[in-house]
């Protein structure tokens, strides 16, 4: 029963995590990902002082041993990772999408400019 409830846990948190990562880029998310952070920190420090805490954890919810319950956590630590990425990445493509759109927009001639006095493509370009 207590292995089916720490799965029950492990997939509820990774859902948890994706819907975080998804949900916004706000001041409030950011707030969040700081105090996970410091959490984080305080909880590597307390275990690197006492390792046993993550035997007994890993006990507390149901796996056999510490280093279990560690790969779990860094498997839905990687996974907020890729996913937050891959989130950062999609918008600077987006961005640069825009910025490129805008440079070539200012840089054309105008319309009323007839093409045989535009200026000659410049060295490089595929025009």
């Amino acid at each position: 029963m207590k292995a089916l409830t720490i799965q029950v846990v492990l997939i509820v948190v990774t859902v948890a995590t994706v819907g975080r990562v998804v949900s916004g880029a706000g001041a409030r998310t950011q707030a969040v990902r700081r105090l996970g952070l410091l959490v984080f920190g305080a909880f590597a420090i307390w275990s690197i002082l006492s390792p046993e805490v993550w035997t007994s954890l890993a006990h507390l919810v149901g796996i056999g041993r510490g280093t279990d319950l560690i790969l779990y956590g860094l498997v839905i630590a990687f996974f907020s990772f890729v996913v937050t990425s891959f989130r950062r990445f999609r918008e600077a493509e987006t961005r640069y999408t825009k910025l490129a759109r805008r440079i070539a927009i200012d840089e054309a001639p105008p319309a009323s400019t007839p093409l045989a006095d535009a200026p000659p493509p410049q060295e490089g370009t595929d025009a």
